[in-house]
Order: C-alpha cells, then sequence, then structure tokens
C-alpha cells in the first residue's frame, strides 16, 4: 500500500526522564516522511519543540497524546499509517492501548515499523520473559507482580537483595534494588502507583551494564550501529551513568558474542527499525542476561546518531524500505552498514540537584539528571577532562575543585551521589589504589587508571 498520509505521536510534556531526545527523533521522522512526499500530522501538546514549528511536519495538533484525543484525530484525518515508536514510552503506550481497544483496525490504520505485538513482547514483562525463553536467551529470574502481597512472596523466593521495577514505566520510575523486606516494602508500594504491574527480580547489581543499538530492516538485513558501556556497574539507571562508545573495557571475544545475541534477539522479536538492548555482563564468567529492550528510540539512540553519525530515527522512519535502498551502496552514506569510528564518545549526565530542598542527592536505578553533554576524544582521559568542563556546574575539569571536597570517601564512593567523578578524584589524589576504588565503587580498573592518569 501506497502511503499518503501518516500520524506521528510527539513526546508529550517532557520531563525529568524523558528529555529532547524525543524531539530530536520525531523531528528526524517526520523530514524523513516530507522527503518521501508523504502528508504528516502530528499530535503534540508540546509547543516548545523543533518538531511543532512551521515547516517540519505539515499538520500539527497541540492536543495530549491519550488514546481518547488520538482516536478522535484519526477519526477525522483518516491517516493510512501511524509511527509509535518515535515519541518515546508516551507513544508506545498509546498506540498499544489503541490496538487493544480496536480503534486501528477500525478506521484501517497500519503501524509503521514494529509491530504492536512486538511492542507488548518487549513491554510486558511477564510476555517478554517467555519470548527470551523460547530462543534460548538468559533474562535475570524474575516474576511480574500485580499485588504487594505476591510481590513480597515472590521477593522472599528469590532471595534478598533483589530488584523491583514498574512495567511500562519510563526514567526507571518505582524501581531499587532492596537489600530487606522492609526496603522492599517501600519501594514496592511506591512502584505500584506508577504501573499496575511489577518486576521483582535477582539483584544483578555490580556487573556490567552494556547497551547496543540495533537496526533491521523487512528483508531481516539486520546488525548493530553502536556499542555503548556504563562506567558505572548495574544499579545506576544509565541515565544517570557515565557512558562511553563505543565499549573499552571488554575483549573483541566479548563484544562479538554481544553482538550476535543482540541479532538473535531482534530477529526472533521481530522488530523492525531501530532498537536498544541493554545486557548485564560479568566480564569474569562471561554470563550474561538481557535487561530489557527498547522497540523505540530513546536517549541511547540519539547518542549513538550524534556519537556515530549514523542517523537512526532518520533511517528507522524509512524502514518501509529495505536498507540499502537508503543512501548510496559502497558508500559512507549508505545505511547499509555499521559506521566506523576513530575516535571514542562519552556522554555526563548532568543533575541540579542543589536547587531543592530536602532531595536524597544519590543516584540509583531511578534517574533524577536533567540533562547530558556529549564530549568526544581521541582518549578516555581527554573527553571526560572536556566533558566535566562542559557540564556547566563550576567544575575546572576531573581535578583541581578545591571547592568540592568529602569527609568520608569510602561513604561517597561505595554509596554514589551526582558528585561521585569528583569523589573518585579525591581518592586517587589521596592516594587510594585502583584495587580499593573497585572495591569500593566496582567500576572496571580500566577506566580507574585513566582517571590515575589525570590525578
Amino acid at each position: 500500500m501506497k502511503l499518503k498520509k501518516v500520524l506521528v505521536l510527539g513526546s508529550g510534556a517532557l520531563k525529568i526522564g524523558q528529555a529532547g531526545e524525543f524531539d530530536y527523533s520525531g523531528s528526524q521522522a517526520l523530514k524523513a516522511l516530507r522527503e518521501e512526499g508523504i502528508y504528516s500530522v502530528l499530535v503534540n501538546p508540546n509547543v516548545a519543540t523543533i518538531q511543532t514549528s512551521e515547516g517540519i511536519a505539515d499538520k500539527v495538533y497541540f492536543l495530549p497524546i491519550t488514546p481518547h484525543f488520538i482516536e478522535e484525530i484519526i477519526a477525522k484525518e483518516r491517516p493510512d499509517g501511524i509511527m509509535l515508536a518515535w515519541g518515546g514510552q508516551t507513544g508506545l503506550n498509546v498506540g498499544t492501548a489503541l490496538y487493544q481497544n480496536g480503534v486501528l483496525e477500525k478506521y484501517g490504520v497500519q503501524v509503521l515499523g514494529t509491530s504492536v505485538e512486538a511492542i507488548m513482547n518487549t513491554e510486558d514483562r511477564d510476555l517478554f520473559v517467555k519470548e527470551m525463553a523460547s530462543a534460548d536467551l538468559k533474562v535475570p529470574t524474575s516474576h511480574a507482580c500485580e499485588t504487594l502481597d505476591e510481590a513480597i512472596e515472590t521477593a522472599r523466593k528469590i532471595g534478598y537483595p533483589v530488584m523491583i521495577r514498574s512495567a511500562y514505566a519510563l526514567g526507571g520510575l518505582g524501581s531499587g534494588v532492596c537489600p530487606d523486606e522492609e526496603t522492599f516494602r517501600q519501594i514496592a508500594e511506591s512502584a505500584f502507583t506508577f504501573a499496575p504491574q511489577v518486576l521483582v527480580e535477582e539483584s544483578l547489581k555490580g556487573w556490567k551494564e552494556i547497551e547496543f543499538e540495533c537496526i533491521r530492516d523487512a528483508n531481516d538485513h539486520c546488525f548493530t550501529v553502536a556499542s555503548m558501556e556504563n562506567f558505572d556497574p548495574l544499579g545506576i539507571h544509565t541515565g544517570e551513568s557515565i557512558v562511553v562508545a563505543p565499549t573499552c573495557s571488554l575483549s573483541e571475544e566479548q563484544v562479538k558474542m554481544l553482538q550476535e545475541l543482540t541479532i538473535k534477539c531482534v530477529r526472533h522479536l521481530k522488530i523492525v527499525g531501530e532498537c536498544n538492548i541493554q545486557f548485564a555482563f560479568n566480564a569474569v564468567t562471561n554470563d550474561y542476561r538481557i535487561i530489557e529492550i527498547n522497540a523505540r528510540l530513546s536517549r541511547s539512540s540519539a547518542l549513538a546518531s550524534k556519537a556515530t553519525g549514523y542517523p537512526l530515527a532518520f533511517v528507522a522512519a524509512k524502514i518501509a524500505f529495505t536498507l540499502d535502498q537508503i543512501g548510496e551502496m559502497g558508500t559512507t552514506n549508505s545505511a547499509y552498514v555499521a559506521p566506523s569510528l576513530d575516535y571514542l564518545i562519552c556522554k555526563i549526565p548532568r543533575w541540579d540537584l542543589t536547587k531543592f530542598t530536602g532531595v536524597s542527592r544519590k543516584i540509583g536505578s531511578s534517574m533524577k539528571s536533567v540533562g547530558e553533554i556529549m564530549s568526544i576524544g581521541r582518549s578516555f582521559e581527554e573527553m571526560l577532562q572536556k566533558g566535566l568542563r562542559m557540564i556547566g556546574q563550576g567544575m575546572h575539569g576531573f581535578v583541581g575543585n578545591d571547592h568540592v571536597k568529602f569527609d568520608n570517601l569510602d561513604e561517597e564512593l561505595s554509596n554514589p551521589t551526582d558528585l561521585r567523578i569528583f569523589a573518585l578524584a579525591q581518592a586517587l589524589e589521596e592516594g587510594y589504589t585502583v584495587e580499593r576504588i573497585e572495591e569500593l565503587t566496582k567500576i572496571d580498573p580500566w577506566f580507574i587508571e585513566r582517571m590515575k592518569n589525570r590525578a
């Protein structure tokens, strides 16, 4: 079917955990539709976005992104297709609701890119675990619970410490590592206010967190576009961590193994377009768990696009074509192959916790950062120094910040706050060994040794 009119769901009102990456991805999608001569209808109540600017979309509705309003717009506009994955979690949740209540079928609207069934398989934790088991892929031992009593019983069976997470939630809302039942009860009560279902799973705190951006077309041509490694171990949300691309502390064989698992997983789920996959990885034993898959554009996708020069959102919006038809084959402009990098990039989060009184400065599995910078360099030392000076919090870089001093370094290193990186600098200046810092922080020695060069 030749598409003439497509409805694009924007990200809605932006809040912490839902930053400008969805404005970026939505704008790229609208640009791709315009290039193909397809009439675009955008729904986004946020006037302060690029995608709602004049000339980006053909028609804009400044209305809330809820099933009710989207159904009204579909009835009026009669689009041929709808794009869900470019508006973040909001778009996926609303698209799933419209699919389940029969609205999309009633008006003959085709979901472009990844099917709603595949989206539900990645979003519903129970379905996700079953899908991964059928493909013989490892996920954390877990159980989806719908009541507090069921959650407590599951936690006792798995044994503390356990990890708890909300399904269908953004930015790690309602999640945390629970060392005992008292903490578990508090976090579980909070998690149920965000979602009707929570996931109770084995704690992998201290393992590495490795991410891949992967793209697949309808012809099953599939590859990883970028690999990323979290500087912080599992237990700290990827949006709260310094992220480095490409992965630095793993061997080539380990990266290849995780790439093969990524492609196997994406093919099994029949994802069409772009997706993000997160692994927990034990570099000593080569054991892994697939933590989650986002069948949508995410903050990591925006980072990977800018880092590699491969426009993921733009290519994913054209996935009605196959990858060999996008750009010129055999050139660096072709979408058919992953770009090769001769530099490193890192993302450093920015927090503004000083503005709020009574807020805990500790960082963990729920996101508090309000933005981030991206830094490029030929070495880890170079990009870390550039990034910390750019973050706009009055720092001179990794060292030389005499106004930031910590009395109890062991406490600061083992229970991280937004100032952890400067606690690391102080520890190195005071003669802490690489082994001692690794023991306290679970940060890979590869990173600590590079930071020691700067201290």
